[in-house]
Formats: structure tokens, C-alpha cells, sequence
């Protein structure tokens, strides 16, 4: 086991803290791969809406799961990719232009446009996390992929910009450095998701990635291979747990387990001679209610959720372009009839997406919709290292400083993959 090659990602989510660390596999000329070394969980109590709210109570989750991976995979670690999310990610496209001085264009050119689209003023609130290129006009021909090696004079980039604040990124580092680990990069969640669950037929004929998790739901839309769109819905699992509590007169940690055992999301799943035993107190002695009613209370509110994410996508004007279809992915998409309720709103494909491809080890133990999100992580770190920028090398000593040349050549190469 080469220890250059061990990357950990690291996901905190409103429910749970998820570590997978894993080694890389795989050189720049093969699609890099994982095998995977080790996964721990631990109970998120610090977090609210997918932002750190609590810096000591995260630190907790975070070493707990760290520690368990790292016991199950027999090595430490010192560096984690670890993903950020939230209502405070904001994306916009910039442009840059740059004259051709000789014929052809070279990569100069294109990293000369790609600088220029870069360098548009972030406010001192918040911080550029991922700049990806979109596609690049040569003399007013739009919609190239690669302009290297084409005759032209003018040369203009489109560039994602993804930004994030800078409050919700260092109370994130700052917990992950109290744990006793660096921050090797942060990465957008639903980005990581998209590497660990999508394929690219998808991405190139039009899909939506809907990452459900506790506190939110994201969304990140891909389009022609690229990512187009992405927002967020600050509804998911811990609302529709909250209505079981109110419906049904139960603890929240029993309404937990009721959605896990019994719950499904498409009401004519469910068997209606189906019913199921409720915990109960001593005066409120034993309860039994048909399956029916949880499935109807479950329905309601995904159903609404869905509908919240369709209409972020009507908006975005992509919803008559997901030729690819919906993916969904995140701790609630385990359950029974998630599938079929979001076809129905969605009219349109849906699957449900685990991380498979590429992934060996104990791939096993990261074969469920929960583990998209830290799996991608991982996956992008392997992607670094196939690069050839190992986290223990000599670049060590400029993580923390200026990044240099190399290292942003690298970033722009890296996310030509988004």
C-alpha cells in the first residue's frame, strides 16, 4: 500500500459524519479508481442546514469517524477532501476574451482566457471554491469544446464560477483542523456526488443529480457534459421525520426508526391490509395503525420536496432538457418508493444512484444512495493523484501558502471533469 495514495473524504451531513478512506488507483492516461480501505460513522450534532453551527460538537463527530475509518483500514491519515454545501453557494457564469497572436491557438491561449474569466472580484465574504470552463467561442463560433489548434484572432471562455462564504468554509476547516487533520481541499457536494453516481451519457444528453440529505436537498444540473446549474432546497429527511412525530404522537427517535423499518415514500406501494405496531407508553398502552397512514404522511411531504426541486429547475429552464433523466442520491433516497414518487413529479426517468463505478475494496460497505457524497470526495482526490499531485510530496509546503503555477494548471485540468 502506497501511503502517497491514501485519500480520505470526508462528509458531514446534518445526520451523520461519513469517512471513507481509500487508496488511489489508476495513473492521468486511465480514469482513475478506488479501492476502498476503511468507512466510519458518527452522529452530526454541530450542524444546522449543512452549516457547522457548533465548532467542538462537529470536532467530535468528525474524530469519531475518522477514527473508526482508520481502524477498519489499518492506516492513518493526516489530509481529508472534505465537501461544503448550503444556502450559501452561489454560481455564476464569467466571461473572458484574450487577442491570438499567432495562428493557432495554444493551451497558453486558452489558460490566458481561462485566467481572465478567473479573475472577477470575489466579495470579501466569501471565497472562490471551483472555477470550471464551459465551453470556449473562436471568432464568434460558440459552443466549442477544445479550441487547441484552431485558426482564429479572438478566443472567449465561459466559465462556471461556484463561490461559497467564507464564514460557513472556515468554520469547516477550522473544526477538521481541531480533530487533528488538514484540510487538503474543500469540494462542492453535489459535484463530488455527480463523479460517484452519474455517467457521462448522462451528463451529455441532460440530467439532474437531487442529493437528499437530512437537513437539505441539493440539486446540480448537467447539460451537454457539463454542469449547468446548481441549487438548494432547505427541506429533506429530518422534515419528513418531524411529521411523523407530529402525526403520529411519537418520539423523534422512534419516528426514525418507523421511516426506516416501515416507511415508504409512494402510498399505492403499500399494502393496505399491511399494519404496523407503534411504540407506545404505559397510558397510551398498544397502538396499532395501518402502514397506509405513515406512507400517506412520508408521500406528502417528499412529494412536496420534489416539487420544490422541480420548480428550481423550471426556473433554472432545464426541466424540458433531462434527456439523461433524474438521479437521486443522499441518505433518504434508500427508501421504498422514492423512485416511483419522484417519476411521477419529475415525468421523466428516475433511478436511484450508489456509488459503483470505479470502486473496488470493500465496495460493499459504500454500496447505498448515503454514500454518494463522500465516496465523490474520495474519487476526486483520486483524480488528483493520478495527476500527480500527491498530498505528501514536496507541494506540501505550498498548501498552506501561495499555490503555485502548477498547482492552478492542475485545478483548471481538474475540473474539466465537472
Amino acid at each position: 500500500m502506497n501511503p502517497e495514495r491514501i485519500i480520505a473524504g470526508l462528509d458531514i451531513g446534518s445526520a451523520k459524519t461519513t469517512v471513507v478512506i481509500a487508496e488511489a488507483i489508476g495513473d492521468r492516461k486511465s480514469t482513475p479508481s478506488l479501492r476502498i480501505l476503511g468507512v466510519g460513522q458518527a452522529r452530526t450534532t454541530g450542524l444546522r442546514k449543512g452549516v457547522v453551527s457548533d465548532i467542538e460538537e462537529t470536532t467530535r463527530s468528525i474524530k469519531k469517524a475518522v477514527e473508526d475509518a482508520e481502524r477498519m483500514a489499518g492506516t492513518k491519515i493526516d489530509t481529508i477532501y472534505a465537501g461544503i454545501a448550503g444556502e450559501h453557494v452561489r454560481a455564476m457564469i464569467s466571461k473572458g476574451i484574450v487577442a491570438v497572436n499567432g495562428d493557432e491557438i495554444s493551451k497558453a491561449d486558452v489558460d490566458r482566457a481561462n485566467d481572465v474569466a478567473r479573475a472577477q472580484p470575489v466579495p470579501q465574504d466569501r471565497e472562490l471554491l471551483h472555477a470550471i470552463p464551459q465551453e470556449y467561442s473562436v471568432d464568434k463560433n460558440q459552443g466549442i469544446r477544445d479550441p487547441i489548434g484552431m485558426i482564429g484572432t479572438r478566443l472567449e471562455t465561459e466559465m462556471y464560477l461556484v463561490t461559497i462564504g467564507a464564514s460557513p468554509a472556515m468554520n469547516l476547516r477550522k473544526s477538521v483542523e481541531k480533530a487533528g487533520y488538514r484540510v487538503r481541499e474543500l469540494v462542492l457536494e453535489p459535484l463530488a456526488s455527480a463523479l460517484s453516481v452519474l455517467t457521462e451519457d448522462e451528463k451529455e444528453l441532460g440530467v439532474a443529480l437531487v442529493e437528499m440529505g437530512a437537513g437539505t436537498t441539493d440539486i446540480a444540473v448537467f447539460h451537454e457534459g457539463k454542469i449547468r446549474y446548481l441549487g438548494t432546497v432547505n427541506y429533506g429527511g429530518n422534515n419528513v421525520t418531524s411529521d411523523i412525530v407530529q402525526g403520529m404522537g411519537v418520539t423523534q427517535a422512534d419516528a426514525e426508526r418507523l421511516k426506516e423499518r416501515y416507511g415508504c415514500a409512494y402510498e399505492p406501494l403499500v399494502n393496505p391490509t399491511d399494519v404496523i405496531q407503534l411504540p407506545s407508553t404505559v397510558a397510551q398502552g398498544e397502538r396499532h395503525i395501518p402502514r397506509e397512514v405513515l406512507a400517506h404522511i412520508i408521500h406528502q411531504r417528499m412529494d412536496e420536496i420534489f416539487n420544490l426541486v422541480l420548480n428550481e429547475i423550471q426556473r433554472a429552464g432545464f426541466a424540458t432538457r433531462l434527456n439523461g433523466g433524474v438521479v437521486i442520491s443522499g441518505g433518504a433516497a434508500a427508501m421504498e418508493g422514492v423512485a416511483e414518487l419522484a417519476a411521477d413529479v419529475f415525468g421523466t426517468g428516475v433511478r436511484i444512484g450508489s456509488p459503483s463505478e470505479n470502486i473496488g475494496g470493500l465496495s460493499d460497505s459504500v454500496d447505498a444512495p448515503r454514500f454518494a457524497t463522500v465516496v465523490g470526495l474520495a474519487l476526486y482526490g483520486a483524480h488528483r493523484a493520478a495527476a500527480g499531485f500527491s498530498p505528501t510530496s514536496k507541494h506540501r509546503a505550498l498548501a498552506g501558502v501561495g499555490v503555485d503555477k502548477f498547482t492552478k494548471r492542475l485545478k483548471i485540468w481538474l475540473e474539466d471533469f465537472f
